[in-house]
């Protein structure tokens, strides 16, 4: 008698059409700006093999972007996002290739100041099985601070694994992930 839950790694790897080839991984990176609230991207190489139909699993995203500058009575903010293809401003999640996002603000008002932080979910769901798949042969990190004096940058770790998609399967994620640039 055969147990489901035996079952379970072949089923994954028949609807997916991907076949892990490593074991979870974490690549820590950051993106500076290059002046006080200038819009910043850096592209940070994963060295997948394009001949061997490797891929990038993404199974959680940490983004830390730096505190903004507290100035009384105004609005100051660090935006930042991760994504699979180039962004001219930091996305958001609507963004079809963005897979995450983090904002810390402190906005002001007469004489107090209140912090906030926005996040996407850090680690997905339970029931997910991944929340990305990267088919190309790196990913951006966007950073952009608003009324900050000085510089800010973000830092993060991605985890998830390599992994050999199926021809079929890679020529539609390399497609898919290019033509929505």
């Amino acid at each position: 008698m055969v147990n489901i839950i035996d079952l379970v790694p072949f089923m994954i790897g028949m609807v997916t059409g991907l076949k892990q080839a490593s074991s979870v991984v974490s690549i820590g990176f950051n993106a500076t700006e290059t002046g006080a609230n200038t819009f910043t991207q850096a592209s940070i190489d994963l060295n997948l093999s394009p001949l061997d139909r490797e891929v990038f699993v993404v199974l959680a995203i940490n983004l830390d972007p730096f505190t903004p500058d507290m100035k009384e009575g105004d609005l100051t903010q660090v935006s930042s996002s991760l994504t699979t293809t180039s962004q001219t401003a930091v996305a958001n999640l609507s963004n079809s290739n963005c897979l995450a996002v983090a904002q810390n603000i402190i906005r002001g008002d007469g004489g107090s100041n209140v912090a906030f932080q926005t996040l996407g979910s850090e680690t997905p769901p339970a029931i997910l099985e991944y929340i990305g798949i990267i088919a190309t042969n790196d990913f951006f990190v966007q950073v952009e601070g608003f009324g900050n004096a000085g510089s800010k940058q973000v830092n993060g770790k991605m985890y998830g694994y390599r992994a050999v998609a199926s021809a079929d399967i890679y020529a539609a994620l390399v497609q898919s992930e290019v033509l929505s640039a």
